[in-house]
């Protein structure tokens, strides 16, 4: 007897314990469909941070490489007045490097101010294309007054 009735409260509460953890389709549906949601909202979110991040390091390059351009034409009229010292022979091949640092110089800024805010990839080409550009630049500027024999 007490065989029976320890085998029948083992049977009840295993039976109770599946019954109450047991959710009902409809409910782990909800659930489901609650994660799905939570999940896309935090992507959302992250593209809408994504974005601004962007928009916060295009301006930033923007201003770094606008002060970069004013720098190079506060070189350019040194040099003008420098070559203007400088004897007759060397004066027109400087003059004639110097126009060309101008040409570039005047370039990189169109370049700058043209340069449309459309995607991630573009941007990073775009930045990549013109440090590249504007170290070479830098490099002219520095190197002005070698000569290469």
């Amino acid at each position: 007897m007490k065989k029976t009735i320890f085998t029948l409260a083992i049977t009840m509460l295993m039976a109770g314990t599946m019954l109450s953890s047991c959710q009902s389709q409809a409910d782990r549906v909800k659930d489901a469909q609650d994660k799905v949601q939570a999940a896309q909202n935090k992507v959302d979110e992250a593209k809408v941070n994504l974005d601004q991040v962007v928009k916060d390091s295009i301006q930033q390059f923007r201003k770094a490489s606008e002060e970069q351009i004013n720098a190079n034409e506060k070189n350019i009229a040194e040099f003008k007045v420098k070559i203007a010292k400088e004897k007759k022979e060397n004066r027109a091949r400087y003059e004639k490097k110097l126009a060309e640092l101008e040409q570039q110089n005047s370039d990189m800024r169109k370049r700058l101010d043209e340069f449309k805010e459309n995607g991630k990839e573009n941007w990073i080409s775009f930045r990549t294309k013109f440090n590249h550009d504007m170290e070479k630049m830098g490099n002219a500027f520095h190197d002005f007054w070698v000569r290469n024999k």
